[in-house]
């Protein structure tokens, strides 16, 4: 058993000398290169701000912050399982998005419609002034 050990030691040994003595040098460079640093201000950080939370959506109404929460309530308390309540979230939500596009549609149309017909009862008068001198 001693010779057993002696050999791995000697083994040991020879692969310490061999790895030490394999020649092999790694040079590195280290690059650095220079980064400018923006010096910000308080009022570039609130008109900043101001942007980003002016490009967001207006607030929700209490509605449906209630129909929201007792959805979320719901799907925490298990009375519905929490895939049901995101389903039945998105679905209402989508519904509603959709009755809002289509309400301001409508409603983009009926301004169109009277800016025309403001435009064309201008026109008349202008017309029938014309006729009368």
């Amino acid at each position: 058993m001693a010779r057993t050990a002696e050999t791995t030691r000697e083994d040991k040994a020879v692969e310490t000398r061999a790895h030490e003595g394999a020649g092999l040098h790694l040079h590195t460079r280290t690059l650095h290169p220079p980064v400018p640093i923006p010096y910000i201000t308080r009022d570039d950080m609130r008109s900043t701000a101001q942007s980003a939370t002016s490009r967001l959506p207006g607030r929700p109404s209490g509605k449906d912050v209630v129909f929201y929460g007792g959805l979320g309530a719901l799907a925490v308390v298990g009375a519905l399982e929490w895939p049901v309540a995101l389903a039945v979230g998105g679905a209402t939500w989508l519904v509603r998005s959709r009755g809002k596009g289509k309400e301001a549609k409508e409603a983009a149309k009926e301004e169109e419609a009277e800016a025309r017909a403001a435009k064309n009862a201008t026109r008349e008068r202008s017309s029938a002034k014309k006729s009368v001198a």
